[in-house]
């Protein structure tokens, strides 16, 4: 279960000595970038800063990141000795995530493997998908399926076997399928808070340091669309 319960309102679903899982929401930036907002790592600093009474910066490591207008879990990595471990683990593909994506044009077929080679435009910060290999362009694979139908949209539940740029969002628009919400990717339409229907759902990863087995599911954002999924 989520806390919400301190001074900057973060959303938290884990935190021990060496890690912190946090719900982003949509619109947050995990780093600093050129709009100049503070980003969700500042504002995890300052809540460890200010709980645990740390003098002087406080370290904290971003392990992964998500999209600013996505939401959901994110870990950063209170030490030294946790982020080195979760970075092997994530080349390691030894952390499983599990997205979910509400679109609009329900794919050919119900589940399904997208294979295709990504290549990221730093211009436009966009990837295009594209069916095969080539200079700079990057194998990416992911597993969709239907997991309910709504009254005007899909659920998909998505499984990522590579991490590329905007992936999930390039894919699945390469199929016909863009995110409710994804100008950028060919939705009809923007939602009114800025973000889109792609939310990091689930997480599971054997702890770096006491080696228990994590396993944390990410409430959806608080919205009608969302709420008909649950």
């Amino acid at each position: 279960m989520e806390n919400r319960s301190n001074e900057n309102n973060l959303l938290i679903l884990h935190e021990d000595n060496h890690i912190i899982v946090i719900n982003k929401r949509c619109g947050d930036i995990v780093q600093g970038d050129k709009t100049g907002d503070t980003p969700l790592l500042n504002h995890v600093k300052k809540y460890i800063k200010l709980k645990y009474k740390k003098p002087g910066d406080v370290f904290l490591g971003t392990v992964h990141r998500i999209d600013r207008p996505t939401s959901g879990a994110i870990i950063f990595a209170k030490t030294s000795k946790a982020l080195a471990r979760l970075n092997k683990m994530l080349v390691d593909k030894e952390i499983k995530k599990t997205y979910w994506a509400i679109v609009k044009n329900k794919p050919k077929k119900d589940n399904g493997t997208i294979i295709s080679w990504l290549k990221k435009n730093p211009k436009n910060n966009k990837s295009t998908s594209y069916l095969k290999e080539g200079k700079d362009k990057k194998k990416s694979i992911l597993e969709f399926e239907i997991i309910k139908k709504l009254d005007n949209y899909y659920l998909l539940k998505i499984n990522l076997k590579t991490g590329r740029h905007h992936q999930i969002r390039c894919q699945l628009s390469s199929i016909g399928s863009p995110i409710k919400g994804d100008l950028k990717y060919g939705a009809k339409r923007s939602n009114k808070n800025g973000g889109i229907n792609l939310h990091s759902r689930k997480l599971e990863f054997i702890h770096p340091v006491s080696k228990k087995n994590i396993k944390l599911t990410t409430p959806t954002p608080i919205d009608p669309v969302w709420n008909s999924c649950l």
